[in-house]
């Protein structure tokens, strides 16, 4: 098939999150311009931040999807692109389709890293029987594939990072034998330090999961993952949370500048000036994207500049909320990045809790918080928004600390984001207020907020009750 817009549309190749912000925010910023999107799954675009939640059940794979974009935007589904020929501007997928664009953007996202240990693969370079990644909806189908829940197969996971550990909770839940496997000392050890990494331990081993850390893996067999040291263990299915690569074989053969990813300037743009990148798949300033917070950064800042000519890319407030059993966790920055003016830590053993919080000035430069939910909201809410922290540490971290009252949440700018994992801003929540949602579960249905990690509850309740006084105020009642 052959594309039939009469004039070349703005082309994204990719249908995830990145790109679905893209498509949002360009729209906020006027520009009507049409856009046609190509999606290789056959799936409408949805959050794949969810997918643990898929995988234990907590969320149907419906709930997962993102609204269909505004404005004039067509859809492609299924729809692999395999080739870019700068030359006439087109782009052609693996069904033969051929798309005509007038700027190009790529936001192919990032791939599952398959480490070079013997036997991952067959002699043809696909993946050994038994071997899965946790990437898409159609991954997280494989793993919850009815006869295996049935036969409760052993599942062995190698990588204890943020998904590796989520992956290990969200298949314990659902009654699987779980082994995790990790060469470090203690699971997310790029981001735990030993204390909140043994609290993360002791929470996976109360769930059921075996954890195994300290040892690499040295060889599979379909059923068996051996380790350095010798042992054997059992694994009916071996799932990979080693980590991802930016997909940028598209870029490379098209001829553009790739290093790790593809490298971009502070327009999101390419050594092609009609071609841009987004999130995992793109290099800024020698940084790889990696979160989601860094890709709806990057969203924006291409919005704005296609709409209207600005450039520049905004640091991007990573905060990292891994969904885990029991009192939340949460990792704010990247602890040790920068040097700290301040550390904060209060460490609570008996209760299973834990604070640490980096101060650069009087604002929160990195921190990890576990088990304290009521101080992960306040200290979130200071981090994103890049606000002081009060001067009683010892009740910021008990969660006792009163609001900081020269910013309170429905002062924030309308774009301001209050759900993380949904992508909700203060202004949707409160459009869907006026519209009728005035409790928290009502905001929830209408928004989704609170529905990810459940780490914005407490803000969006503070929202429901500023709406509700000023509403009380302004009738008197």
């Amino acid at each position: 098939m052959t594309a039939t817009t009469p004039a070349a549309p703005l082309l994204v190749i990719g249908n995830g999150p990145a790109a679905h912000q893209l498509l949002d925010r360009i729209r906020h910023f006027g520009c009507q311009d049409p856009v046609t999107v190509l999606g290789a799954e056959d799936t409408p675009a949805y959050h794949r931040a969810l997918l643990t939640s898929a995988l234990d059940g907590s969320l149907p794979a419906e709930a997962m999807e993102l609204p269909p974009p505004p404005g004039d935007t067509t859809i492609h589904t299924g729809a692999c692109a395999v080739r870019i020929d700068r030359a006439r501007r087109l782009v052609h997928t693996a069904d033969g389709g051929v798309f005509p664009y007038s700027r190009l953007v790529l936001a192919t996202g990032a791939a599952p890293l398959i480490p070079g240990l013997p036997g991952l693969r067959t002699p043809d370079g696909e993946p050994a029987a038994g071997v899965a990644v946790l990437r898409t909806l159609a991954d997280c189908a494989r793993l919850t594939d009815p006869a295996e829940m049935a036969a409760r197969a052993p599942v062995t996971i190698l990588g204890a990072g943020s998904l590796g550990v989520e992956a290990a909770f969200a298949l314990a839940l659902k009654d699987r034998p779980v082994t995790l496997v990790h060469p470090g000392p203690w699971p997310m050890d790029h981001l735990l330090d030993r204390t909140a990494g043994t609290l993360v331990c002791d929470r996976l081993a109360a769930a059921g999961v075996e954890v195994v850390t300290g040892t690499p893996a040295a060889s599979y067999a379909p059923g068996t993952l051996t380790l350095a040291d010798g042992r054997a263990l059992a694994a009916g299915t071996l799932l990979l949370c080693t980590g991802v690569l930016p997909e940028t074989g598209l870029a490379r053969a098209a001829g553009l500048g790739v290093r790790t990813g593809i490298v971009v300037d502070d327009r999101l743009g390419t050594d092609d000036p009609l071609i841009h990148a987004i999130g995992d798949c793109a290099e800024h300033r020698g940084n790889r994207g990696g979160s989601l917070a860094s890709g709806w950064a990057q969203a924006e800042a291409l919005a704005r500049h296609l709409a209207t000519g600005a450039r520049g890319v905004a640091a991007a407030r990573r905060v990292l909320r891994p969904r885990i059993a029991g009192p939340g966790l949460v990792v704010l920055g990247i602890p040790g990045s920068v040097p700290a003016d301040e550390t904060i830590t209060l460490n609570d053993p008996a209760n299973g809790r834990y604070a640490r919080l980096e101060l650069t000035g009087e604002r929160i430069s990195s921190g990890v918080l576990i088990g304290f939910d009521r101080a992960i909201a306040t200290t979130t809410e200071l981090y994103v928004h890049d606000l002081p922290v009060p001067r009683d540490r010892l009740s910021l971290l008990l969660g006792r600390a009163a609001r900081v009252a020269r910013k309170g949440p429905v002062e924030l700018c309308p774009d301001s984001v209050v759900c993380l994992c949904n992508n909700v801003t203060h202004q949707d929540l409160t459009d869907a207020w006026h519209a009728g949602a005035r409790k928290v579960t009502d905001l929830a249905t209408a928004t989704r907020a609170t529905t990810g990690c459940g780490g914005c509850t407490r803000q969006v309740e503070s929202i429901c009750t500023a709406l509700a006084s000023t509403k009380a105020a302004a009738t008197g009642s």
